[in-house]
């Protein structure tokens, strides 16, 4: 059993329509149970999502949270708790999300290895579409972490992928939240949500990868990443 994100070969399901906020993210959760007992091959699970403000654990018991939820229904943007992950991420159809999971029979082992191959497989998806990428934490980066994958025209920086994992006795699961085309408003509801919860915020590293590469949609963007997976591993796509 491969330690890495790669076995020798991928299940990739692109779902055709979201299931809804909540639904998305407990299929996800049911997937990875369905791994543990062998009822799930490796599988790659991506679909767009419908408009999701994805709360972390540590998110519900700050002072603001009850307002920073109000704040996204009011947008229109269904609040959720997630279970793995950092700070709250607020997405729509404008996103891609990415469900990586495997049984394995000891999932601690080989963490940092998926973390490191799962951003450097969407970062290669990113690259074929034209944006020019890097991974790292940015300062004052939305929803921060060290494997976030940024695009750069070589003097600005914008976070476009946000990283999580979580593992369970017998499997894992990796995903991603790739922000691929954005708005205005969602932009600045990002910014009035960390300001309820009072969380550090640098306002200019919120982006996407059509601020990069414009004519980037999140379908074209899709057939990336399927590309860039496949350079790594078989693949049945469906």
């Amino acid at each position: 059993m491969a330690d890495g994100l790669f076995t020798e070969h991928l299940e990739v399901v692109v779902q055709d329509t979201s299931f809804g906020a909540q639904p998305d993210l407990d299929y996800a959760l049911h997937l990875l149970a369905a791994a543990r007992e062998g009822a799930v091959a490796p599988t790659v699970r991506i679909y767009r999502p419908r408009p999701t403000a994805a709360f972390g654990q540590r998110d519900v018991r700050l002072h603001g949270y009850v307002a920073a939820t109000a704040r996204c229904r009011d947008a229109g943007y269904t609040p959720t708790v997630r279970k793995s992950g950092g700070r709250v991420a607020i997405y729509d159809e404008g996103a891609v999300i990415i469900d990586h999971v495997q049984p394995h029979p000891d999932p601690i082992v080989g963490s940092q290895t998926r973390y490191q191959e799962f951003s450097a497989v969407i970062a290669d998806a990113l690259e074929r579409a034209g944006v020019s990428t890097g991974i790292g934490e940015l300062p004052g980066e939305y929803c921060p972490g060290e494997h976030s994958v940024f695009g750069t025209d070589g003097v600005h920086r914008a976070k476009l992928v946000g990283v999580a994992q979580r593992v369970i006795a017998g499997a894992w699961l990796i995903s991603a939240v790739v922000s691929v085309r954005d708005t205005a408003s969602l932009r600045t509801l990002i910014t009035d949500v960390y300001g309820d919860l009072e969380l550090p915020l640098d306002a200019d590293t919120i982006g996407s990868a059509s601020d990069f590469a414009p004519a980037l949609t999140a379908d074209s963007f899709i057939e990336h990443l399927v590309w860039a997976y496949g350079r790594r591993a078989n693949l049945t796509v469906r």
